[in-house]
């Protein structure tokens, strides 16, 4: 399923305009598509991220010397006020990222299955398709791998190279930019938290939420304007672009 833009749209025949979001095949023939990794290129369904979330608990409870209940809060308060529990580990704590992030990606991938699906949409896709993840460069191309698609991806831009700054602050995604010799106008970012599409919006990028049930999918504003598109099927809304 297809959400449209509410706002008026250049013609595909003409180039794209700042502030435009790209429309019908203009979109599909974006330059270059930047894809956020975990609950959007595959199923939120498979409860992936619930091993992290609970990885993350075990850690901060370690750490801490907390039970589990302790740990929960700790971590809900981490992700509200850093925008990821690593980030508030490393700001008001001192922890060692590397320590962290080996620790809550060591999770069991048997749930992930291949999407020979979404694979058939990607190589539909002309642009050059990147990967921009607040996890790690190895936590994305084994989740790749098992979907079947790593080849579609030129790179991968995590939060080692963002120098852990999270999403949705808005110099990493510059950074990211700037690496990979995209130029905003004219290239898509794809999304399952709302709040990380704002900043690629207000970049010149047009972007596409992949929502999930998940209470932090949803956007944390009544203003949705950097939403240009809704995707609740990724491979769906793919495979319904213009050719």
């Amino acid at each position: 399923m297809i959400s449209q833009p509410s706002t008026p749209l250049q013609s595909s025949a003409t180039a794209p305009l700042a502030g435009a979001p790209l429309a019908g095949a203009a979109l599909r023939d974006a330059h270059t598509w930047v894809f956020d990794l975990d609950n959007t290129l595959y199923p939120a369904e498979c409860a992936l991220f619930d091993q992290v979330q609970q990885r993350m608990g075990e850690f901060i409870s370690t750490t801490f010397a907390v039970d589990a209940a302790a740990a929960a809060e700790k971590r809900k308060y981490f992700f509200q006020k850093h925008g990821t529990t690593l980030r508030g580990l490393m700001v008001e704590h001192g922890v060692d990222p590397v320590a962290f992030l080996d620790y809550v990606h060591d999770i069991d991938l048997s749930v992930v299955a291949a999407m020979p699906a979404l694979a058939e949409q990607l190589q539909r896709l002309p642009g050059r398709k990147l990967i921009y993840t607040n996890g790690t460069v190895a936590h994305a191309e084994r989740i790749m791998r098992k979907l079947g698609v790593h080849h579609h991806f030129e790179a991968v831009f995590d939060i080692i190279a963002s120098d852990y700054l999270p999403k949705p602050e808005i110099a990493p995604y510059r950074t990211m930019l700037k690496a990979h010799g995209v130029e905003p106008v004219g290239a898509v970012m794809v999304e399952d938290m709302a709040r990380n599409l704002k900043p690629a919006a207000e970049l010149g990028m047009t972007t596409i939420w992949v929502p999930t049930a998940a209470a932090w999918s949803k956007p944390d504003t009544d203003d949705q304007s950097h939403i240009h598109y809704t995707a609740p099927d990724l491979t769906a809304f793919l495979a319904a672009l213009p050719a």
